[in-house]
């Protein structure tokens, strides 16, 4: 029962999350039709299968390239994001997912940023729990293998704007509902996916507060 609980919250949680991101970049009317390729979206979403496929014809991959505390090496903490462990049902949701995130943060936040984000992601969860004595809490869930953490991060750096933005009640409501939900897998389930999104709720605000991201009906695209 706990790990259906668990995987229904993990589940809703990104399904939020893509709602605020979806609604967000169709202020100007145009919403996601027309809109060139989001090429970081899709060179990620890539990346991602060519670390399946590397998994599926070397059997050392694992061990070489996950994020294993008992193992050393650099390259880890960012290989591991494009090595996958959730079975077939969960790598298939999390390519889906990468390209679906990436591409409304890349429509919103434009390339050079959403490229800066999606390197925090990937960067910031260990050193933030680190800074707030979290370490031993729970584990990130690309701290051995898996883009979740890093899709769940940078998808929260779209809600943030979006509460800032919509002026009804109900969209609004989503909105909070999403950061209600990530506390309460943060604290409650000690759900490692609600820790990285609010990590990334924070950053994305932070961004959105200095002045980045689509406003006034003019995507950074045009500036990328």
């Amino acid at each position: 029962m706990n790990a259906i609980v668990y995987n229904v919250t993990t589940a809703a949680l990104l399904v939020m999350t893509a709602a605020c991101g979806r609604a967000l970049i169709g202020w100007d009317g145009n919403g996601i039709r027309g809109r060139r390729i989001p090429w970081v979206a899709v060179t990620l979403t890539a990346l991602v299968v060519v670390g399946l496929v590397v998994q599926l014809t070397w059997s050392g991959a694992m061990d070489a390239l996950d994020k294993d505390p008992a193992r050393s090496g650099w390259w880890r903490v960012i290989t591991s994001v494009f090595m996958q462990n959730g079975g077939p049902w969960g790598d298939a949701w999390n390519v889906g997912t990468i390209l679906v995130i990436t591409a409304l943060a890349e429509w919103f936040w434009g390339r050079t940023l959403t490229v800066v984000l999606f390197v925090a992601a990937i960067l910031l969860p260990h050193h933030i729990d680190t800074l707030l004595g979290l370490a031993k809490g729970p584990v990130e869930p690309r701290n051995f293998a898996g883009s979740s953490g890093a899709t769940y991060f940078l998808g929260a750096t779209l809600v943030a704007p979006w509460l800032t933005r919509t002026r009804e009640l109900k969209e609004w409501l989503l909105g909070v509902g999403a950061v209600a939900l990530g506390l309460a897998m943060w604290f409650v389930q000690d759900n490692a996916h609600g820790l990285v999104w609010v990590y990334g709720f924070v950053v994305g605000a932070v961004a959105w507060a200095s002045g980045h991201g689509h406003r006034r009906g003019t995507s950074t695209l045009l500036l990328d």
